[in-house]
């Protein structure tokens, strides 16, 4: 009989359920155990140094779940800590900041490919050396957008501030004359509808949730770990810390009512919250 195994993801908050909602789509047959660390958010603004710490934590608690392949749902703990978790543990481990640059690599037909994200992400060049590493050629021009999560989180997806805000920030992006935009944060892809009214016509907008999900794909598919069939819940939701709006932008990010999520201590225990 087949060991069924699930797919760990993890990611500092709930953007990383964009990446379970894509790998859910094209793998459908896989369970997924998801982690977000919603008491310590955002990892956008915080050192290498502690990113690389929180997710080598969030690493040791998925590995307890027995899981076949680990996803890197966070483009920031992608970009500053995927080497030493993938020295960690055996089996192999998909972040989302190569999957984006091949695609973006794919689409460009002028070489000029622009990047957005947090702070972290921009600063740590993670995109610009992915792109570069596979074709010297290539021109990256990356914007941090500091204020989409929050608005994203506040749920303004469509609404005139986050229009106005997305246009003061891709408007250097527009003078550069980039053909393809990596979203290079995994709230990002909420606001395409924002977006693509602000790029200029014929920009591809490069959606790292769903290039993460093909890639998760191909490597099961490779590996022959391909799910035969779904035994046991899709998704098992995991926090360390449950706000009161939280749930509702879960649901959000989903599109679907979610029946429990679960929240750990700093200690990665199960414990049960008062009042939410």
């Amino acid at each position: 009989m087949v060991e069924v195994r699930p797919l760990g993801m993890f990611d500092s908050g709930i953007g990383g359920l964009t990446v379970l909602d894509a790998i859910s789509r094209r793998v459908p047959r896989e369970s997924i155990v998801y982690f977000g660390d919603t008491a310590r958010l955002p990892y956008g603004t915080k050192s290498k140094e502690t990113v690389t710490r929180f997710s080598q934590e969030i690493v040791r608690f998925l590995m307890t779940k027995n899981p076949k392949l680990i996803v890197v749902a966070c483009n920031t703990a992608s970009a500053y800590s995927l080497p030493v978790i993938r020295s960690m543990v055996d089996i192999p481990v998909v972040g989302v900041v190569e999957p984006g640059a091949e695609a973006a690599l794919r689409v460009t037909r002028n070489n000029k490919i622009g990047v957005i994200g947090t702070r972290a992400t921009i600063q740590s060049g993670a995109y610009l050396e992915a792109v570069q590493s596979r074709k010297p050629e290539a021109k990256v021009f990356s914007k941090a957008c500091p204020l989409f999560v929050p608005l994203i989180e506040e749920g303004w997806v469509d609404h005139p501030v986050t229009l106005e805000v997305a246009q003061h920030y891709l408007e250097h992006l527009a003078a550069c004359e980039v053909d393809a935009l990596i979203l290079g944060c995994t709230h990002y892809p909420l606001l395409k509808g924002v977006l693509e009214q602000v790029v200029r016509p014929g920009v591809v907008l490069v959606d790292s949730a769903e290039e993460t999900a093909r890639e998760v794909k191909e490597v099961l598919s490779g590996k022959g770990m391909l799910a035969s069939s779904l035994i046991g819940p899709q998704a098992e939701l995991y926090v360390s810390d449950m706000h009161l709006n939280l749930r509702l932008q879960i649901e959000r990010f989903l599109g679907f009512a979610v029946p429990r999520i679960k929240v750990v201590n700093s200690e990665f225990e199960e414990v049960e919250l008062q009042g939410i």
